[in-house]
């Protein structure tokens, strides 16, 4: 599970699945007014006393939650008689606040447990539906943090970042330089930013030199990035299915450019096309 894919409407969901779940403890029906030594005693029940009405209402709606969250966090989409688990958990929480809007009415006297119940499983029930559609709601949860800007290639005494595969910075065979004469780049060259264009030979300058000295124009340089909200990474063979999903906060490698995309390596290897490029923020 990936923590920081989480959205806003994620945290909506398991917050009200928290009140919902506060609310199965409180009292479903009000004491009747009465006053004087004849008033009868009253025990007032809480959900967990009817077992029908705690199953199809407060834990439903709690299952649904789960379930929501739990397929919204995974990288692959896991499913069940061709149904992904985000979706059995918007099926569970519009069921319980279903019950709950039908219960609610046909009671004489509600308690603080059934009004309280009712708010959280409408409010479930449209967070679980409306967090793929409303923008506000599909924002991350959580921010992704600020990395610490890279030190130019080659610095004399510039400190090595710690940690391996994924960090800007860390030492990589495939991972050329735009400045390094080792791995393909021309010494003294500039990086340019993603999708700009190589800037044309002066054919005035030394017209002598040889066609292989100086780099076409286009030439890829890889470099690392990383996404501002989750997204899928697809197979290269142009298939619809994508094989993992970048999360915001990891640093990922550009190895090409394929038409308007990237393609993208991960940390335990696979390669795929990243179509949607926009706002990515470079290493």
């Amino acid at each position: 599970m990936n923590i920081r894919s989480l959205t806003r409407g994620d945290g909506v969901v398991i917050g009200a699945a928290v009140v919902l779940f506060i609310a199965s403890f409180l009292n479903l029906t009000s004491a009747p007014s009465c006053s004087g030594q004849f008033c009868p005693s009253v025990d007032a029940p809480n959900a967990w006393d009817s077992l029908s009405l705690l199953m199809s209402m407060y834990l439903a709606g709690i299952i649904g939650a789960v379930l929501v969250v739990v397929g919204r966090s995974l990288p692959q989409p896991k499913k069940v008689a061709g149904l992904d688990l985000t979706q059995f958990g918007v099926a569970f929480t519009v069921f319980a606040a279903w019950t709950a809007f039908w219960t609610i009415i046909d009671a004489h006297g509600s308690g603080a447990g059934m009004i309280l119940g009712l708010i959280a499983t409408l409010a479930l029930a449209a967070a679980a539906v409306a967090s793929p559609l409303v923008g506000a709601l599909k924002a991350p949860l959580m921010g992704t943090p600020s990395p610490a800007a890279p030190q130019p290639y080659g610095y004399p005494g510039a400190p090595q970042p710690a940690g391996g595969y994924g960090y800007p910075g860390a030492q990589q065979p495939y991972a050329a330089q735009p400045g390094d004469p080792s791995l393909g780049g021309q010494p003294g060259a500039q990086a340019q930013p993603f999708g700009a264009q190589a800037p044309a030979a002066d054919v005035n300058k030394d017209s002598q030199a040889q066609p292989a000295a100086a780099a076409p124009a286009g030439d890829f340089a890889p470099f690392w990035f990383a996404v501002p909200v989750a997204r899928p990474l697809y197979a290269e063979d142009g298939s619809p299915t994508p094989i993992a999903e970048l999360a915001p906060g990891t640093w990922y490698l550009a190895v090409d450019q394929r038409g308007p995309g990237l393609v993208a390596q991960t940390q335990d290897g696979r390669r795929g096309v990243l179509q949607d490029t926009t706002g990515i923020q470079r290493g």
